[in-house]
């Protein structure tokens, strides 16, 4: 027996798999992985990269933490 993994989330590739799967007359099983992190988590992930993207966010310089930290805030 091999087993495959195929590691998308794109509804397309999935469905032409298992047509493919289908078609030859492959017998097979799906797996669906929990993600190790909280719903909330993942949430506040996704929310900072947008704000990143948008460029709402502090530069900070390591040698002078708060100072560029409060000089941010003012901007």
């Amino acid at each position: 027996m091999l087993n495959l993994t195929i590691d998308t989330e794109d509804k397309r590739i999935i469905d032409a798999v298992r047509a493919l799967l289908k078609g030859y007359g492959v017998s097979y099983s799906e797996k669906r992985e929990r993600s190790p992190y909280s719903a909330s988590f993942v949430k506040k992930v996704k929310k900072a990269k947008t704000r990143i993207a948008k460029g709402e966010f502090i530069e900070v310089d390591p040698e002078n933490l708060w100072e560029s930290i409060e000089s941010g805030l003012k901007q």
